[in-house]
């Protein structure tokens, strides 16, 4: 069965040219005219890997192109995800399978509310790569990727492609958990190190922070029903900010390349859920303000 990939970004164009790589059938989801044209001209995706640089000539066509999709990766952007399928509505075979491989929560369950007759899987990844150029992605650190559905708990029969592509996954049946811890883990960094102008290592300058923070995130995670998300993550995040000392988070490069972040989907979905829960947590309520008033300032999105 085919692999339809939606979103040629880093991590979607990381599954692709793996996927390919192991001679398993893929086809990739290009918004529009203008970009098939950019991807054909460049020959196909390459993937960089330890400095060496290979070129898949995937075949690729738009949403609004003819045949049916009965396994789709969604590796768009949160913001996008829900817009994005929307074309390819018309394309789902009976008992279609999506992947959602975005950050934070909310974006899934707009997405599913959109497809009651397909399948949703949810996925966390922590796998690294960044693009270097347009369908040029340099695979930048080894990771895992979780995956599960939290209304059917079997897995499916595809999880042996990935085994065969070489992408380190597993089969959970509590990827909320997963997903929560996730997100309360980019909650506690991703903001801070855009506000504070830093590296992830700069954060050790800000122990008081970062604890308070950790603090009334456990709080929420179990209120939210999630105890064991909430188990031990001011040590986790304090070793996440140690292990990747020297890197940028993914918001800190968001925000200064002028691109939109994912705020509405971490800070922002936490502090609406902590609403809904009649929750008081005043500093992380603090940060999501004090981070849509900087990226306000940079003329840029605040949801």
């Amino acid at each position: 069965m085919t692999w339809h990939i939606l979103g040629a970004g880093s991590l979607g164009s990381l599954w692709a040219a793996r996927l390919a790589r192991a001679g398993l059938p893929v086809r990739l989801l290009l918004r529009d005219r203008a970009r098939l044209k950019a991807y054909e001209e460049a020959g196909g995706l390459t993937l960089v890997e330890q400095g060496a640089a290979r070129r898949f000539p995937i075949p690729a066509d738009l949403p609004s192109s003819s045949g049916p999709i009965s396994r789709l990766l969604v590796a768009c952007k949160a913001y996008d995800a829900e817009a994005a399928v929307q074309p390819l509505l018309h394309r789902l075979a009976p008992g279609a399978e999506l992947i959602l491989l975005q950050n934070g929560l909310g974006s899934q369950d707009a997405v599913a509310m959109r497809l009651p007759h397909a399948r949703c899987i949810l996925a966390s990844s922590t796998e690294g790569a960044f693009r270097e150029a347009d369908f040029r992605v340099v695979f930048a650190g080894h990771g895992y990727t979780w995956l599960g559905d939290p209304l059917h708990p079997t897995a499916p029969d595809w999880l042996s492609d990935l085994e065969q592509a070489g992408i380190p996954h597993g089969w959970t049946p509590d990827i909320l958990s997963r997903l929560w811890r996730k997100l309360a883990l980019n909650c506690a960094i991703n903001p801070l190190t855009v506000l504070h102008d830093c590296r992830n290592g700069g954060l050790s300058e800000h122990p008081a922070e970062v604890g308070v923070l950790c603090v009334e995130l456990a709080e929420l995670l179990r209120r939210c029903g999630q105890p064991d998300a909430a188990e031990g993550l001011h040590e986790e995040v304090l070793r996440v900010i140690q292990a990747t000392a020297a890197n940028y988070s993914s918001m800190y490069q968001d925000v200064a390349n002028g691109r939109r972040t994912e705020i509405s989907y971490l800070l922002g979905h936490a502090c609406a859920t902590a609403v809904r829960h009649q929750l008081r947590l005043p500093h992380l309520e603090s940060l999501r303000q004090r981070l849509q008033a900087h990226l306000e300032m940079r003329g840029l999105p605040v949801n």
